[in-house]
């Protein structure tokens, strides 16, 4: 492994891993999930055909998702709560209080 000589090279090397991060953020322009939602999706998705379509425990989601990605329960609990329809928006004339 060669050794990075230069300062450019570290600076380069800097904008990629940030460009990587953010990609991580980013939704995707086909369906609007970012890459950890994608990854619950697809944990829910393997998980019920494994439980033949019942319910998925919600620890047991949790489990399957860590295998893929580190996440914390509270951003987890959120993507879940997003994809379910669960949190509330102030601005939805639809919703009553």
């Amino acid at each position: 492994m060669r050794e990075l000589s230069e300062p450019t090279e570290l600076s380069e090397l800097s904008e990629l891993s940030e460009l990587s991060e953010l990609s991580e953020l980013l939704p995707d322009a086909r369906d609007g999930l970012n890459r950890k939602e994608r990854i619950v999706l697809y944990c829910l998705m393997q998980t019920q055909k494994e439980f033949r379509d019942r319910n998925v425990p919600t620890i047991t989601l949790y489990g399957r998702v860590l295998e893929h990605i580190d996440m914390g329960e509270a951003e987890f609990q959120h993507i879940l709560a997003k994809m379910t329809g669960l949190t509330r928006n102030s601005d939805d004339p639809t919703r009553s209080d």
